[in-house]
Parts: C-alpha cells; structure tokens; sequence
C-alpha cells in the first residue's frame, strides 16, 4: 500500500527554469506555503525529486 505524503512548497518558483515551474503546477502547488496531501506514487516521487530543493516533504 502506498503512504500519503504532505509537499509544502517552501521556496518561490520565480527564476526557476520553465520545467521546475511546470512540475510544480503539475504537483498542484500554487504559491509559497501551499501544501497538499498525495499518494507517494513513483510517478509523484520523481516529480518531487525534481524540485526537492522547493519543497518539503514529509509522510502522514
């Protein structure tokens, strides 16, 4: 089974390259301190190592 994770995005997005901005968008994160709740796929996993030094990440 698949854990749920909480991404809160920590840093700004602005100056960032256009595939950090769109992995972000695509996470659902909107703006600084934006935080959702997923399910730890592979697929959200490899977004998150894509701009881990935006966010943090942590299990529920």
């Amino acid at each position: 089974m698949m854990k749920k994770i909480r991404i809160e995005q920590v840093k700004s997005g602005i100056g960032r390259t256009e595939r950090q901005k769109l992995t972000l968008q695509a996470l659902g994160l909107k703006r600084m301190h934006h935080t959702i709740e997923v399910v730890g796929t592979p697929q959200i996993l490899g977004m998150i190592a894509k701009v881990d030094h935006l966010v943090k990440v942590e299990e529920v």
